[in-house]
């Protein structure tokens, strides 16, 4: 099979994963409405308005609620009268491989795959849940321009059924189509980290160089067990227990750049499957302090304060 046809097959396999969730969240927002409406039932007939005089909320006051977190926190206005806690519902689906079919989780996925009922996101984050190949991305770079982008790309790996005990709980991508995500738009001066997998070196670095940014830096991860040890993986001549992070400039240095923050080896312990760890996000807001930061591909468990986070797993 020639790479276009590939390319092909996986986008109709996003097409169809995005169809299915839509119908889940018409279903869910149904359940909602009809949950809402019995417990108004129950309040007394007439009662429009919740115990504070509010009218009930609304998918569509819901919307633009999050609309308005949206477009506070990336003219930096956000303040205390932004909304509190946004309440993300995680009911659990399998998740797929390229193909479609039910994926096998790993057995390192910890916590981030946990079966949650509800998860609460840290107060003054903005998550979009969105697929990234047809996000509004001119519009955001319209409203925005960024000093920190960090993503860490869903790679596919050089085979579809990988051995050696490694098992894959997400979509991956190929090169082409994350390649064609217009991150240029998105920074005019500033600074982006990408996370690479071992295969993936020169690809991070022509992907760079299409963007416009220049290869300044690189962080590494070692991974620690939660006794310390060195938490070693799987590999496929040596074990692996790091991680590789590049950093990359385009333009000048964002305003309040400082110089010499911290270490390029973060020491740190291995969480859920593809959680990084804690230590990555200080680095990057001491390097750009009070700054405007985007991360792209994120997950539940990379919601962060002042941070917008546009993933599909959110």
């Amino acid at each position: 099979m020639d790479e276009s046809a590939e390319i092909d097959r996986q986008l109709r396999v996003l097409l169809a994963r995005e169809s299915e969730l839509e119908r889940r969240i018409s279903v869910l927002l149904d359940e909602i409405a009809g949950l809402e409406s019995g417990a108004g039932a129950g309040a007394g007939a007439g009662a429009g308005t919740s115990s504070v005089g509010a009218p009930p909320t609304s998918p569509t006051s819901t919307s633009s609620t999050l609309t308005a977190a949206v477009a506070a926190s990336v003219s930096g206005s956000a303040g205390p009268g932004t909304p509190s806690a946004l309440r993300l519902a995680a009911r659990a689906t399998p998740p797929v491989d390229a193909a479609g079919s039910p994926a096998v989780e790993s057995d390192d996925a910890g916590g981030d795959d946990a079966d949650l009922e509800e998860f609460e996101a840290p107060e003054w984050c903005v998550p979009i849940k969105a697929n990234v190949l047809d996000f509004e991305w001119d519009a955001l770079a319209e409203a925005c321009q960024f000093d920190i982008i960090c993503m860490d790309p869903p790679w596919q790996l050089a085979s579809h059924a990988p051995t050696r005990g490694v098992a894959i709980a997400y979509q991956q991508l190929p090169d082409l189509l994350i390649e064609s995500l217009p991150i240029e738009k998105l920074q005019t001066n500033g600074f982006i980290f990408i996370w690479v997998i071992n295969n993936k070196y020169a690809k991070a670095f022509d992907l760079m160089a299409k963007w416009g940014y220049e290869y300044v830096d690189d962080i590494t991860w070692v991974k620690q067990t939660v006794n310390r040890r060195m938490a070693k993986g799987h590999g496929y001549y040596l074990q692996h227990a790091k991680e590789t992070c590049l950093v990359g400039r385009k333009g000048v240095d964002p305003p309040g750049c400082q110089h010499g923050v911290m270490s390029d080896v973060i020491f740190s312990a291995r969480r859920g499957q593809s959680q990084k760890p804690e230590e990555i996000y200080e680095m990057m807001e001491a390097l750009v302090p009070n700054g405007k930061y985007l991360e792209i591909f994120g997950r539940k468990n990379n919601l962060r304060d002042y941070w917008i986070t546009i993933g599909n797993e959110l």
